[in-house]
């Protein structure tokens, strides 16, 4: 017969060997668990260009060259920055040359009301804008927000100043406002579409106005294309002779880094 003591010894014995069994049937569940679990990408974004070229009675060349990057924690603060810059000759002749920049910082206050700050660059010589800067600042409101889905509008205030040619710099606040939409159609394609305009207080009718609209497919884990349609509409031009309104249409291949 077994003492107590040895029964105490046998009955702890097999304790440890049932512990020891279930840890080694769920290692291996929690290897894959390892594996599948994939760090959270801080940042995201794309650089991008594209490039026309024709000859014969008329040799134009066009080319863009864009980038996008987005800063995003997952915490309540949000940094994007974009820019663009489009050049076109025909017959070796400078047709267009704009540059834009956009930085923009965003801290949201809840699901749906953020505050952000905002610095906006453009150079445009044939609008004779040598630079324009816009800093501004105010609120945001995430009026759709899923995940497929979303859409905000702000408002704010700020100020510009603007360089022309032949003309000293120019200063004056600025009331602004916007929106940001954005739909994915599937897995693989989004349409977004943009509207910012900015208000001179020096002279409400001196405004800026921009609107974009495209269409991203993917091609590859880390190629796209991206079918885009630009309009800047300036309502006060340094010369009559300046048209108000500039248009284009852009098609280019992105990088997703």
């Amino acid at each position: 017969m077994l003492s107590s003591h040895g029964k105490e010894k046998g009955m702890t014995k097999s304790r440890w060997i049932l512990v020891l069994g279930i840890l080694l049937s769920a290692f291996p569940a929690l290897c894959r668990a390892q594996e599948t679990e994939e760090p959270v990408k801080a940042y995201a974004g794309n650089i991008g260009a594209g490039l026309s070229l024709t000859g014969g009675n008329t040799d134009t060349a066009s080319f863009n060259v864009s980038g996008e990057l987005t800063y995003d924690p997952e915490t309540k603060n949000v940094m994007k920055f974009n820019g663009l810059y489009l050049r076109a000759t025909a017959n070796d002749v400078d047709t267009t040359d704009r540059l834009s920049l956009r930085f923009r910082d965003e801290y949201s206050l809840s699901k749906h009301i953020l505050i952000y700050g905002e610095m906006g660059y453009m150079r445009d010589p044939f609008k004779d804008i040598t630079y324009l800067l816009n800093p501004q600042g105010g609120l945001g409101f995430k009026a759709i927000v899923t995940e497929r889905t979303k859409l905000t509008l702000n408002a704010g205030a700020g100020s510009v100043w603007e360089k022309n040619p032949d003309i000293d710099v120019q200063n004056s606040g600025t009331v602004n406002a916007g929106e940001d939409f954005s739909f994915k159609l599937s897995e693989t394609a989004t349409v977004s579409q943009g509207f910012s305009a900015l208000w001179k207080t020096s002279d409400f009718s001196d405004a800026l106005y921009h609107f974009n609209v495209a269409l991203v497919t993917s091609i590859t884990s880390r190629s796209e294309v991206k079918i885009e349609f630009i309009d800047d509409y300036k309502n006060v031009t340094p010369s009559p002779d300046i048209k108000k309104n500039d248009t284009a249409f852009i098609v280019s291949f992105l990088y997703k880094i």
